[in-house]
């Protein structure tokens, strides 16, 4: 990230040793720099108003408004500010949710400080990232992942085996440019396969497909 304007980042969290924490990990990657920070969603919401960042890192439970209400608002209001999603595993529920909110990420905030900064960076770019252990328990939820393998199996069948490969890799959390560069192909063309993708799947954002290929057992972990 030498010389490129680093990642602006809005944090949100109820808690001060929380998003004290979460800045301390993000401080250690001169590629991001966080320019404002928020004690509830109502506040969130004004600050990505006022500052226009490219990423807004939102706890799900704070008073006021919450993360998936501020998400929501903050599509509305500043589109081009893309959403993480901090969760903890007893917000199952809140997290199957937020994929109604046009959230780009989920993260733990017990997870490895290095999901955090490539999160941030993944959704910078456009892509989509989700910590693996969040992936794999939102599949879990309603029927369970073995339950829906089959169906997520069928569904992934018509796919090119190029198809497969990319849908593997925005499962796995890569940016369009890291795509292409794992299968040496150029972004232009990692886009198309994409749009190609969401079509063939029905799908409407890098975060549902990435589910999906989760649970047709497309992803390691």
């Amino acid at each position: 990230m030498t010389g490129a304007t680093p990642v602006r980042v809005v944090l949100a969290d109820d808690e001060a040793m929380i998003r004290a924490g979460v800045r301390a990990i993000l401080a250690t990657d001169p590629g991001i720099e966080v320019v404002a920070e928020a004690g509830d969603g109502h506040a969130a919401v004004e600050l990505v108003r006022a500052h226009r960042p490219r990423v807004a890192l939102l706890d799900i439970r704070m008073p006021r408004l919450d993360g998936l209400a501020a998400a929501a608002e903050i599509r509305r209001v500043v589109p081009d500010t893309a959403t993480i999603m901090l969760t903890t595993f007893g917000e199952d529920d809140h997290v199957a949710r937020a994929l109604g909110h046009g959230a780009s990420g989920f993260l733990l905030k017990a997870g490895d400080p290095r999901e955090l900064i490539a999160g941030v960076h993944a959704v910078a770019d456009g892509g989509a990232y989700l910590s693996p252990r969040v992936a794999r328990r939102v599949i879990e939820l309603g029927a369970g992942r073995l339950a829906r393998r089959p169906a997520a199996r069928d569904r992934t069948a018509g796919l090119t085996e190029r198809e497969r490969e990319v849908l593997a890799l925005v499962g796995a959390g890569l940016s369009n440019a890291e795509i292409a560069r794992r299968l040496h192909l150029v972004e232009g063309t990692v886009k198309s396969y994409l749009t190609s993708i969401f079509t063939r799947l029905d799908v409407r954002n890098r975060v549902q497909a990435a589910i999906l290929a989760y649970e047709a057992g497309l992803v390691d972990g």
